[in-house]
Formats: C-alpha cells, structure tokens, sequence
C-alpha cells in the first residue's frame, strides 16, 4: 500500500497540469507503483493467492492502460515509458 507522500511524488512526476490526478498517465504511474510493492510482499508471502489475484489484476490494468495512452498520444506514452523504465 502507497503511503500519501509516496502517491503524491508520483503523480507530481507525471501529470499534466496541477490538479492532474486522474490521466492515462498518472493511472499507469501509480499502478506501477504499487505493483512493483506487490510484487515484493509476494516475495517473502509465497502462499497469499489474494494478493497475487489482485496483482494480476493490476497488470492487466496497466497494460490497457499503456494501450490506450499509445493509441491517443505517441509522446506521452514515450515519455511514460521513460520516466517509469518499462518495456514493452
């Protein structure tokens, strides 16, 4: 789970304008987060199902995400890609 300060530093790192909370962007930057914090507690809790449903279910988020963002603006989705070190 992201603390306030942590979601905050990473909207604040993608979005568009200053009220931006809520953009193709930010979405996929948040999810990011949180998967790659998911993905550390499923490390040492091996046996948490629950946890590994939602994961998934988080990926596949990101990824229709990420879909939407590179059908509508090539750029952005650069830079998204970018900033958060993914590949595709």
């Amino acid at each position: 789970m992201l603390t306030k300060t942590q979601k905050t530093r990473t909207i604040k790192a993608l979005q568009k304008h200053n009220m931006d909370t809520g953009s193709a962007a930010v979405q996929v930057a948040l999810l990011t987060k949180q998967i790659n914090e998911l993905a550390i507690h499923l490390k040492d809790h091996l046996k948490d199902k629950h946890s590994r449903r939602g994961l998934l279910q988080m990926v596949a988020d990101r990824r229709s995400h990420l879909k939407y963002l590179e059908k509508s603006d090539m750029k952005e989705y650069a830079r998204v890609v970018r900033s958060l070190g993914l590949k595709k």
